[in-house]
């Protein structure tokens, strides 16, 4: 088979892939783009978007109730039916990526949709949805976005149930009685309480010690606090041992000997990196890795870039976007800053938002660094108080105290996420704390508590 010369493949369309491949033909080169399955990946079609009007919605749907305490009486009668419109009209075309195609098309790319697999360096052979093969040979290079791929734990039994994933959950159009939820990460909780709001009876069970583990212990067990409040039941360390499904529901068996039972279960354990059909081999790598190591202008090898989820340096949407722009700088030949990722925002989009930047305490006292920590409860500010109910949250500032910049900070609270914008910027230029604390916040909002964690840095 003879190969077409062409200057870019791009295998994979995340929403890096997708801007990468755009900028690269909109810039002259000759582009091949590849995609398994929809232009655009996880974000635009089963994550960050549809998710978040699941949350828009169950967030509304929260504050009706909460009208009483502040402002008078209010009913809600929730509908999931207006959820599912709204994602599947207006979120995702109905799961259909032609508008996505087309706009790369008019940037000058080519599309295939089919699987795209390494052949040695800088060639890669497609195989077309349409049956068709495809040999390429780029000039420039290759550069991979392949995203990653629900998890499954090693449960006895779970492989054979008819378990839902984050790909499941957003194109639901009726919601069941009851809900396990296995996994209290980001999917997890932010599901879990979307279902809860709408009137499921909602289980999480997380193996680990707490809710969100990689932020602040404080953020994690501030949630489970908030949802017992709202009636979901989080178990914490808790092994599931067996799964079963027969008549229309679920048994769960723990590894404390409880068995739980529901309607459908959620698995929302973690991610797998879409690495294992690459053909990684070709190009001597390993096809088994967890992820892939690039340098600071996303190399992975010769003629070959990584972007995304599976570069491991989290797997975020705006990491990606991120990500690409230096690479297609790189590719271009056009210089600038290198990737660093000292100050990665991230932000789980629950009621109260978890936002966090940079390290944790942990984190920055595992690397050796002169931690110093100061905290703030939002609900106790005066913005907090005026609030109400929904009110609650945190900030958390972590300093390395030798340079007295800091280093990682969480923003926990309504729009917890926003707040987090001035830490964001803080850990990223390295502003001196001296300089944080000589600025005037602004009063009453939800950012001035960082003012106070400040002050209580000790």
């Amino acid at each position: 088979m003879s190969a077409h010369e062409v200057d870019l493949v791009v295998i994979g369309t995340g929403p890096g892939g997708e801007a990468l491949a755009s900028g690269a033909a909109s810039a002259g080169l000759e582009v091949v783009v590849v995609e398994k399955h929809l232009v655009g990946g996880e974000c635009p079609y089963y994550g960050c978007i549809p998710t978040k009007m699941m949350v828009r919605g169950s967030d509304a749907v929260a504050e009706v109730r909460r009208a009483p305490q502040v402002a008078g009486e209010a009913t809600i009668t929730p509908a999931w039916s207006v959820v599912a419109r709204r994602i599947d009209e207006d979120a995702t075309t109905h799961w259909d990526d032609t508008i996505a195609v087309e706009r790369l098309q008019k940037a000058g790319a080519t599309v295939h949709h089919g699987v795209a697999r390494l052949a040695g360096v800088g060639r890669v052979v497609v195989e077309t949805a349409a049956g068709e093969t495809l040999e390429y040979a780029a000039r420039r290079g290759v550069v991979l976005n392949p995203g990653t791929r629900p998890a499954v734990p090693p449960v006895e039994g779970l492989a054979d149930t008819p378990y839902w994933t984050n790909r499941d959950a957003v194109r639901l159009t009726e919601l069941p009685g009851s809900l396990v939820v296995i996994g209290g990460g980001p999917i997890g909780v932010e599901l879990a309480q979307v279902f809860a709001r709408f009137g499921v009876r909602v289980t999480v069970v997380q193996n680990g010690p707490r809710l969100l583990t990689v932020n602040e212990p404080e953020a994690g067990e501030l949630l489970e606090r908030v949802f017992v409040e709202e009636g979901i039941r989080v178990l914490t360390d808790a092994e599931l041992r067996h799964a079963a499904y027969a008549d229309g529901a679920f048994t769960l068996e723990l590894a404390s000997g409880e068995r739980l039972t529901a309607d459908k279960v959620l698995v929302a354990a973690g991610r797998v990196p879409n690495l294992d059909d690459l053909g990684l081999e070709t190009v001597g790598l390993d096809p088994h890795a967890r992820t892939l190591e690039v340098d600071e202008w996303l190399r992975a090898g010769e003629r070959l870039w990584a972007i995304g989820d599976v570069t491991g340096h989290g797997a975020f949407t705006h990491v990606s976007m991120y990500q690409q722009a230096v690479a297609l700088r790189d590719i271009l030949g056009q210089g600038g800053e290198p990737a660093r990722y000292h100050a990665v925002p991230h932000v789980t989009f629950t009621d109260p938002e978890v936002g966090g930047v940079g390290m944790t305490e942990q984190q920055a006292r595992d690397a050796g660094l002169s931690v110093r920590t100061g905290s703030t409860d939002l609900a106790r500010s005066s913005r907090g108080f005026t609030h109400g109910p929904g009110g609650h949250g945190l900030v958390k500032v972590v300093e390395d105290a030798d340079r007295g910049v800091l280093v990682g900070a969480t923003a926990m609270g309504p729009a917890g996420g926003e707040i987090l914008g001035l830490l964001a910027l803080a850990v990223h230029a390295e502003v001196p704390v001296a300089t944080l604390r000589s600025m005037i916040y602004a009063y009453p909002t939800f950012h001035r508590a960082i003012e106070s964690a400040l002050a209580d840095l000790s």
